[in-house]
């Protein structure tokens, strides 16, 4: 029998066939800052499905100009980026891999010049700008912006949405108390920090009906912040807006002490999973097949995120098979080398 990891899992008409997924991780590689796809995003991604990666999620591609992490994100704001992208997951297909795109916006993140935006006016750290507090128009022109790129992205053949709600970006910054303290009904109570995600997510599902992934931080690190319990409570909400799976990350939506060791959000990924009901995807430092296999037996996730050991090795599959003492198909091209 094969091993868990390399069992095929469905969600909704979209089969990955195995539970391996490459974790969104920017590339800063647009270098002529108009977002769009160059040589090394269909060298590095198209390498990750020659090397039998089930589900491979595209790195947080901009939905505003305004929202980049850096000027050399990928971005999806303009019709003219749908080109590169569906170069790229026509590029993905060939070789057997499920595509997905994360949609993000970095909010008081962002490193660009001019404005930049989140819900309340308040500066990461003191070496970062500081934002201007986003008014309901602009909250509006960004949800939209968000349906907007979830159209491009059907258009560009993505199998998978995965929505950015972590690592303190601009949905991260609507949900936790410690970035939004705004009076209006987008701030206060918890379903009002919750209201921006809510909105993107309706507004999203309006124009995709596909795979729905929301990447969460299932922990502010701080004890005025967010807690695991307060993001069982938001996967509850998700699920009953439809989402299918949530991708648990934790913090970075304020400078923090976090202790990490190998699987150290596993646990959140595992509360969620059982405490709202919902498939979840592991991630944060899972480097081996054994690993993985350990976390999809205990039924502790569904799906494993792997980010760095996939930029060390794009054959990770292989790898982790061989561990496991399970043998999978090479690319015909690689039979005699595999």
């Amino acid at each position: 029998m094969a091993p868990k990891l390399f069992s095929p899992y469905t969600i909704k008409n979209v089969t990955f066939k195995n539970r391996i997924v490459m974790a969104p991780m920017c590339m800063y590689s647009s270098h002529n800052e108009d977002g769009k796809v160059q040589n090394w995003h269909l060298t590095h991604y198209t390498s990750r499905a020659v090397g039998q990666v089930g589900l491979i999620i595209v790195e947080a591609t901009a939905v505003t100009a305004q929202g980049r992490i850096s000027p050399q994100d990928l971005g999806i704001w303009d019709d003219s980026h749908v080109e590169g992208l569906k170069q790229l997951t026509d590029l993905m297909k060939e070789h057997g891999a499920k595509t997905g795109i994360q949609l993000a916006h970095a909010g008081r993140k962002a490193m660009i010049d001019g404005e930049i935006i989140a819900p309340s006016s308040l500066p990461f750290n003191e070496k970062m700008k500081t934002p201007k507090e986003m008014t309901k128009e602009e909250i509006n022109e960004t949800i939209s912006a968000f349906v907007k790129g979830a159209k491009r992205a059907l258009e560009a053949g993505f199998d998978v949405i995965e929505i950015h709600g972590a690592h303190g970006y601009l949905i991260n910054e609507f949900l936790s108390p410690l970035t939004n303290k705004r009076t209006d009904e987008y701030g206060g109570s918890p379903e009002n920090r919750y209201r921006f995600l809510r909105e993107v997510i309706d507004g999203v599902k309006e124009v995709w009906e596909g795979p729905l992934l929301v990447r969460v931080s299932a922990s502010d690190y701080n004890e005025e912040g967010l807690h695991i319990e307060d993001y069982v409570q938001m996967s509850k909400w998700m699920k009953e807006q439809g989402v299918d799976l949530i991708d648990v990350s934790s913090g970075a939506v304020v400078p923090a002490h976090i202790p990490t060791y190998p699987g150290y959000q596993v646990g959140f990924a595992e509360k969620i999973k059982h405490g709202a009901e919902i498939p979840t995807g592991a991630v944060g430092l899972i480097t081996s097949g054994l690993q993985g296999e350990e976390i999809l037996q205990n039924d502790r996730a569904d799906l494993i995120f792997i980010a760095r050991a996939l930029l060390r090795d794009p054959y990770w599959p292989r790898t982790a098979a061989k561990e496991l003492g399970y043998e999978i198909e090479p690319p015909k091209q690689y039979d005699r080398g595999w």
